[in-house]
């Protein structure tokens, strides 16, 4: 299963996720619920590095299919890109629970 962490600021606002896991929902370069999660999550990063000048941490290990990504400044473009990113997440989760998981967490 692959868990989802989004990270909120005290204004609820989305700031981050984290990503650890893989799906399990076929065998590894068949599993559309894992390509799925990891084109929108790696598409969210490449997206508020080029059209935002926001400052961000992130890491990814692809050993431990871990993905850590937060925000040091946030602006309107990036806020509306991990909510579009949420939307997402949550979208692939409609119909695949047994193989996703988001939890929210304020940081």
């Amino acid at each position: 299963m692959t868990n989802i962490t989004i990270y909120k600021n005290s204004n609820n606002q989305v700031v981050g996720f984290k990503s650890i896991g893989h799906a399990g929902y076929a065998k590894a370069g068949k599993d559309i619920v894992c390509a799925a999660v990891s084109t929108l999550t790696i598409n969210t990063i490449n997206s508020i590095e080029s059209l935002t000048d926001d400052r961000f941490e992130a890491s990814i290990d692809e050993k431990h299919a871990i993905m850590d990504f937060k925000l040091i400044d946030i602006s309107e473009k990036s806020e509306v890109l991990l909510d579009s990113l949420v939307l997402g997440l949550e979208g692939i989760r409609e119909g695949n629970s047994k193989y996703i998981s988001i939890t929210f967490e304020e940081v």
